[in-house]
């Protein structure tokens, strides 16, 4: 991972550009790349409604149209798995045309499948709308895309940036999911689809009034970096995205780091965000309070996040992906017995306990990518991603089928605390590169 350079603040306002360079200006009181990083958050919550809205809508599609819930879960597991597989062409394609513009149409093709969807009438329409659009919609503004701002916008901070754009998707739940809940149970599902379209289109604005493509377009050196010149525009983005991905993957960590991240996707994703709320309610618990537990996973999840890249630019990243999966595993094999019809106390622990440890794994894993793999480290974080959703999608289908199959979601629960306790592991023999150095607080 690269070396925090503790003078960077002061270099930045008074080192003399080369001949070739735009001339840079003075740093200003606040600094550009913060409002780069505010207007990501925002777009990222905006991008996120969606996701809230699956567990919601396994119950009401089951009861209106007669659909399985292992069909139901297949079009969930279409648009997680396309979320994954879209993110590290889209890092690609933000170095080709910017940032600005992959993300606009993005949010435009998540609103599009989301007004889309009330229409449907067949289950293909559900894989199409829900699947397709939305999928390469919320897979352009993945996790590669804050690695993107953070590669971009900052040498210093980047672990603590990297957690707080983190938590944006927890907090994206945390506005949506007890909003959603409650429109679902008094009005239907319908007009909390049209909801989430509107929270997409609504941020398009922001994204193109205040979104930058890189610090050079506004004459500033990165976050607690010095000043260089934005590079071309980067051709052939799909065949450099397949190319960083052959030569990561002949590496022993880019497997270690993508099968924890499949585990890491499957056990959260997959399971506790599609199928907890049904779950909930097959043990009584009404929609609207399971969904209200879901939503305080997302308050502790910010909490978590941000507190990981914390402790991410201090600790090994390696030790604390073993703690986030083993503690994360614990917890799964104690939930099906704290099921009930109502909230009580060793569920909201578990809630507490949960949420803490959510996506608390993302900082670590991306800080690791970035010390194996340097410039490309975006790219290969969106493949890593791609494998996180694959496993998300993976559980989100047998999910449902095994609720279909059993009349209860227990062995998954057990399944993936297993899966966990592996992942762990994993991390630990994760190999330190041989550049690594200790990073500076910065």
């Amino acid at each position: 991972m690269t070396e925090t350079i503790e003078s960077a603040a002061r270099d930045d306002d008074r080192r003399q550009p080369q001949p070739h360079e735009a001339h840079p200006r003075r740093r200003p009181r606040i600094h550009r790349a913060w409002i780069v990083a505010a207007v990501t958050f925002v777009t990222i919550i905006g991008g996120a409604a969606f996701n809230s809205l699956p567990g919601l809508l396994i119950d009401p599609l089951h009861t209106e149209f007669g659909w399985s819930r292992g069909e139901i879960g297949l079009a969930v597991s279409i648009d997680m798995a396309l979320y994954g597989l879209t993110a590290p062409f889209a890092a690609a394609l933000m170095d080709r045309f910017g940032i600005r513009r992959v993300v606009a149409t993005a949010l435009t093709l998540v609103a599009a499948g989301a007004l889309a969807s009330v229409w449907m009438t067949a289950s293909w329409q559900l894989m199409i709308y829900w699947g397709l659009l939305v999928g390469l919609g919320t897979g352009s503004m993945a996790l590669a895309f804050a690695a993107t701002v953070t590669n971009r916008w900052f040498v210093a901070r980047r672990g603590l940036v990297t957690g707080i754009l983190t938590a944006a998707g927890a907090s994206g739940q945390l506005v949506f999911l007890p909003l959603c809940a409650w429109i679902v149970d008094e009005h239907g599902w319908r007009p909390a689809s049209v909801t989430v379209a509107l929270a997409a289109l609504v941020v398009v604005p922001f994204v193109w009034l205040l979104m930058r493509d890189h610090p050079a377009d506004v004459g500033l050196a990165p976050y607690g970096g010095v000043y260089v010149v934005k590079p071309a525009p980067a051709r052939g983005a799909a065949r450099r995205t397949v190319s960083v991905l052959f030569k990561a993957a002949r590496t022993g960590p880019f497997w270690l780091l993508a099968g924890t991240f499949a585990i890491c996707g499957a056990s959260t994703n997959g399971l506790i965000r599609t199928h907890f709320v049904p779950s909930a309610h097959d043990h009584g618990m009404p929609i609207t309070a399971a969904a209200s537990l879901l939503a305080v996973i997302g308050v502790f999840d910010v909490i978590g996040t941000i507190f990981s890249g914390w402790l991410t630019d201090r600790f090994d990243a390696r030790r604390l992906l073993a703690v986030y999966y083993a503690l994360r595993g614990i917890s799964l094999l104690f939930l099906p017995m704290l099921m009930a019809p109502d909230v009580r106390p060793p569920m909201v622990f578990f809630i507490v306990f949960y949420g803490l440890d959510w996506v608390a794994t993302v900082p670590p894993t991306l800080a690791l990518c970035r010390e194996q793999y340097g410039e490309d480290s975006a790219i290969v974080f969106g493949w890593v991603l791609a494998s996180h959703q694959v496993g998300a999608a993976v559980v989100a289908f047998l999910g449902g089928v095994a609720r279909d199959v059993f009349g209860s979601y227990d062995v998954v629960w057990y399944a993936s605390g297993a899966l966990c306790a592996v992942a762990a592991l994993m991390s630990l023999v994760i190999r330190r590169a041989r550049t690594a150095k200790t990073v500076v607080s910065g």
